[in-house]
This record gives C-alpha cells, structure tokens and sequence, in this order.
C-alpha cells in the first residue's frame, strides 16, 4: 500500500478540504476496529487513515507536504547541510555557513530576533531555553465514546503515545489541550503542548442535536394500528418502549434523561424517537385483499390540509 495520504484516503491532490474530511470519514467509519474485531489488515488501514487525515486535515501541515517541507508521516524532510537560510530585514534572502555564528555579528541578537526571547546569562557565554514545540493531532473517536466520556491510551502517527480524557458530550472538531505533551523543550525550556481536534466517527442509528440523540424507529403496520412494546438501542443499553395504538409515521416519542449526560450538574438530554411506519417487502394477496374491502368501508382523507391551502 502507498504511503502518500493523498492515495490513503483515495482522493486527488487538488481534492477540496470537505471532499478529504468526507473521504476519512467513509473510511474511518467501515475501517473502525470496533466494526471488525481481531481483523488486522482492517487495523493497520485505520491508523493509516488516521494518520493520512492527521496529515491532510490539518492546512499548514498539508501545505508543508505539498512543498515537500515534511514526508508523509509529518517528519522535517533532510534540508542541505551546508547552508542556513536566514531572512534579513530587507526583501533580499541571504545565505550564509552554518560554521558557527559569527555571520550575524552578535550572536545573542541572532537568537533573540530569531526565536523572540534574549539569550539567559552573558550574552557571549549563556545558553537559552526555549519551550519544545506544539504538536498538533487529529483523533477519531466513535460516536458512543464521544457521548458518554472515555480514556484512551492511543498512539499517534509520530510513534508517540498519550494518555487521552475524552470528556462526555465533547463535540466534532473540539480541540483537547494535553500541556506538557509536546516537544521536548531546549536548554532546560518547558515541553510544548499537545492539541488533540476529535474527529467523531457518525453513528448507523444514532444523531446528535445539542445534548439530545434522534433516532429513526422502524415499525410494522400492526405495532403501528394496535400499538405494543418494541425494543430501542439507546447510549445506555436496549429498553422497552411502548408503541400507542394508533401511531402514525413521524410520530415522535421522548426517552427522558437518555441523551447525552450535561455537563456541572445540568439536566441530561433526551432521546427523541421518530416512528417509521414500514410495509413489509412484499404485499402478499392476503394484505391486498384485507385492505380493498377496509378502504371501500373506512375512507378518509390525510391530505386535506394540503389541498385546502393550495
């Protein structure tokens, strides 16, 4: 398998932000390890979607791979070793030897120009400390543990491995601050921090609005004249809804408190349940006949409404 993202995550390099997001999504959600257990293959090619989205999810860091600045796992790629490039104040770029520093006249103001900060102690002998760099990374995250809060210990594409709180009811493209996980700091500096954006792989059943989850329920024809007990999936586990007689497709019913969990105390959200009322495949002559002799007897007209306002 290549390991340029572009051909990962099987889009053309001119392929537009939301046409990529798309890509990682529908690979993500079939690729996901939970949706095919102790597959390896499908494994090993969910990281390297991750990994590939990590990369062209993130502008600057795309970019950067386009100019060839980094390689397709976001390392710097080997840049000439005998030359420094250094912007002046003026339009012009100079270069100059890396042997030493003694180019730029006085060597703390090099540093200090450079990095913003005044080298520590003398300014001939002191040595600076920097804060490590910032890392940044995106996270697929199901949509369930998204809901209710998880840990994960997770690896990321640089090899590195971060302990994760992902807090309940955290939403799609929420950014996760880890401090002290970035890169190492230089000459005694702090570590840089980590920032984690989640992306939420989408439900089957399930959507989201705000701390609610809808639902579409399919039902048959009988539950939907005579009513009855169906069972519905929910965050928390299966539960016996009851189903009125008489419920017509679109119907919607509320589990209290089965949304997603608030947040400081506040009240949970909800579980909105709309009904479907479902044919069944095929219309056998038992069905026909029932309902040609119900309809000659039980006429009614459900598009009245419509008619009148036309």
């Amino acid at each position: 398998m290549s390991d340029n993202p572009y051909d990962i995550l099987g889009v053309k390099k001119d392929a537009t932000d939301k046409e990529i997001k798309a890509a990682y999504r529908k690979l993500a959600k079939s690729l996901h390890p939970d949706l095919n257990p102790g597959d390896a293959a499908a494994e090993a090619r969910f990281k390297a979607v991750s990994a590939a989205y990590g990369l062209l999810g993130d502008a600057e860091k795309r970019a950067r791979f386009d100019r060839g600045e980094i390689d397709a796992s976001g390392a710097e790629t080997p840049q000439n070793p005998f030359y420094r490039q250094y912007a002046g104040d003026g339009a012009q770029h100079h270069y100059y030897s890396n042997q030493g520093f003694s180019d730029f006249g006085d060597e703390s103001d090099f540093f200090s120009e450079l990095f913003g900060q005044a080298r520590q102690g003398s300014r001939a002998r002191g040595s600076a400390a920097f804060k490590g760099a910032d890392l940044r990374y995106r996270l697929a995250v199901d949509f369930t543990d998204a809901a209710l809060g998880v840990k994960r210990r997770v690896t990321m594409p640089d090899g590195m491995s971060l302990d994760i709180t992902i807090p309940p009811g955290i939403t799609d493209g929420q950014t996760l601050r880890l401090k002290g996980k970035g890169a190492p700091g230089h000459g005694g500096g702090p570590a840089g921090d980590a920032y984690v954006s989640v992306e939420i792989v989408p439900h089957r059943l399930f959507r989201r609005q705000g701390k609610d989850i809808l639902m579409d329920l399919p039902i048959t024809i009988d539950e939907a004249v005579l009513g009855g007990k169906v069972t519905v999936p929910t965050l928390h586990g299966k539960l016996s809804v009851p189903v009125p007689a008489g419920s017509s497709s679109g119907r919607v019913l509320r589990l209290k408190g089965k949304g997603i969990k608030g947040q400081k105390d506040t009240e949970a959200g909800h579980q909105f349940i709309t009904l479907r009322v479902m044919l069944p495949g095929e219309v056998d002559d038992e069905l026909r006949e029932f309902m040609t002799q119900w309809r000659q007897k039980h006429q009614y007209d459900v598009r009245q409404d419509m008619e009148a306002g036309a």
